[in-house]
């Protein structure tokens, strides 16, 4: 009975050991937190999707997967590293970007939510309790604007800054 309670300490204490070193290990080897990303089809026909996400520091390319969903699908792609970023999305169509959506991520974000239907494509961001949470759709003058297919912002002239 002695030796049990021995070895039942000495496991409850290695255990709490390794728990607080667990944030050094993490730091001193650069480990990141993921975001993850979710990918759901509200259209009636298939899409293809190119997703890709650029470190807002280097303009280095992080991310970069493509898709084609079917029709009502829901697809949980590889999570984005959680770091400062540029996220792409685009719709393919015929080989050409025919829609493009861009929003920046933030360590802070806690999901990157992509919705579309066989005529709009929308971006959701939840930020979590810190910041507000973003949805970039193209149409209601988000803070993120659509973006051409060359890569470009595109200026909104349609809408009146003012609104």
């Amino acid at each position: 009975m002695n030796r049990r309670r021995v070895l039942q300490f000495a496991g409850v204490a290695a255990t709490a050991g390794l728990a607080g070193c667990l944030d050094g290990v993490q730091e001193h080897f650069g480990f990141q937190g993921v975001i993850p990303i979710e990918i759901k089809s509200e259209a009636e026909r298939t899409h293809n999707l190119h997703l890709e996400a650029r470190e807002r520091e280097t303009g280095r390319q992080s991310y970069e997967q493509s898709y084609s969903i079917t029709p009502n699908e829901t697809v949980g792609p590889p999570h984005l590293d959680r770091t400062e970023q540029s996220f792409r999305v685009s719709r393919i169509d015929d080989d050409e970007a025919v829609e493009v959506r861009e929003v920046s991520v933030t360590e802070n974000t806690q999901l990157v939510m992509v919705r579309f239907t066989d005529d709009e494509l929308v971006i959701e961001v939840d930020r979590g309790d810190d910041e507000d949470n973003v949805t970039v759709d193209g149409e209601d003058g988000t803070p993120s604007e659509p973006v051409d297919p060359d890569g470009n912002q595109t200026a909104d002239t349609d809408s009146d800054p003012d609104e």
